[in-house]
């Protein structure tokens, strides 16, 4: 097991009103699974992304990531927990202008036990895994949207995280390149990576293989992908639109 929850908690302060962003969430992840995390604006899926990236603590409720429980560490632990367990990719790409792909895969190497040239090696196959071992020394702005975010995908996998964490990573990408991104992440999950994505967009979570949604700050449903109610109304109307795009395109008299 890679990610166990139990009725966790999170609430904030904003004046003298207290904000329940999350309300009690159970939540269990196995090494290796695809899951897609979905909910609408203020559903509180940011929340439980920063909880599980550690970068946020819960209020109240259990979080314990591959046996260790980080809702009981102090922020040294939780540091070292973000740099050796897990990996983000945002979808802005957060990538460092000036600085080539390799520098900014590298980055999370440099507070490691890696050494600059073991450091080095370890981001050229990080880049090589994502198709981009031709573009080490391109800088963010000599790339096409999808390549930087093929460098984010490098730099979260370099230090080989027992969990990938994807808040909205096709946010900023056109149809084309959204539909390589997710096929790096099914093919990434392919090769053992556990992988939890925050997205708003149907199509996108079609690649995960459970989607969890969320409202209001708790678990609505839970489910395998093609099992989830939500889902398969959207493929059904999906097929019959481009059944019906089909027929208009054909010649007079072919029916």
């Amino acid at each position: 097991m890679t990610i166990e929850i139990h009725q966790l908690e999170k609430i904030y302060r904003v004046g003298e009103e207290r904000v329940h962003a999350l309300r009690g969430v159970d939540l269990v992840i196995q090494r290796n699974e695809f899951v897609a995390i979905m909910g609408a604006s203020g559903s509180g899926k940011s929340t439980l992304m920063n909880v599980l990236g550690c970068l946020d603590s819960p209020t109240r409720g259990r979080y314990v990531l591959n046996g260790r429980a980080t809702h009981k560490m102090g922020a040294a632990a939780l540091a070292r927990v973000r740099n050796e367990e897990i990996g983000f990719v945002f979808q802005s790409f957060e990538l460092l202008p000036r600085a080539s792909a390799l520098k900014n895969v590298m980055l999370p190497l440099i507070y490691s036990r890696f050494n600059w040239l073991e450091a080095r090696k370890r981001a050229k196959r990080a880049l090589e895994r994502v198709g981009l071992a031709d573009r080490i020394g391109h800088r963010p702005n000599q790339l096409s949207g999808g390549q930087r975010q093929r460098v984010a995908i490098a730099r979260a996998l370099v230090n080989t995280p027992s969990i990938l964490l994807a808040d909205e990573p096709t946010g900023n990408l056109d149809t084309a390149t959204t539909r390589e991104i997710i096929e790096l992440f099914r093919q990434l999950h392919a090769e053992g990576q556990t992988i939890v994505m925050v997205t708003h967009e149907e199509e996108v979570a079609d690649a995960a293989l459970r989607i969890v949604r969320l409202r209001d700050g708790m678990v609505t449903s839970d489910h395998p992908t093609r099992r989830d109610p939500t889902h398969a109304a959207f493929l059904q109307n999906a097929a019959r639109m481009a059944a019906e795009a089909a027929g208009e395109a054909l010649p007079a008299g072919a029916e």
